[in-house]
C-alpha cells in the first residue's frame, strides 16, 4: 500500500499520541516535525511504532503477576493479535 507524505504524517501523529501515553513523552525533534529533523514523515512512524511496542513490552512485564503470564501475554497472544491484523490487512511482512 503506498500513502503520501500527508497520510504518513497524519499516522506519525497518532503513534506519537499513543507512545506518549504509555511512557515519558518523546522529545520534539524540531518545531514542525517530523518534516524539519530531516526525516521523513514514514521515517517517524516507524521509530515511533518501534518505541512504541517497546514500551508495551515493558508494560505486560511490569504489569503481569508472573513471569509465565508476561510470556503469554508478550508471546502467543501477540502473535495471534498480530496474524489476525495481517489477515484482516491482506498483507504479509515484507
Amino acid at each position: 500500500m503506498s500513502r503520501t507524505d500527508e497520510e504518513w504524517a497524519h499516522i506519525a501523529r497518532y503513534v506519537r499520541h499513543a507512545v506518549n501515553k504509555v511512557g515519558p513523552e518523546l522529545p520534539l525533534c524540531l518545531p514542525g516535525e517530523p518534516q524539519e529533523c530531516g526525516q521523513s514523515a514514514q521515517q517517524h512512524v516507524l521509530l515511533w511504532a518501534a518505541d512504541l511496542k517497546a514500551r508495551a513490552h515493558h508494560l505486560i512485564e511490569e504489569s503481569a503477576p508472573s513471569r509465565d503470564e508476561a510470556t503469554y501475554y508478550a508471546g502467543p497472544l501477540y502473535k495471534d493479535k498480530l496474524s489476525v491484523l495481517r489477515d484482516s490487512s491482506g498483507r504479509q511482512p515484507a
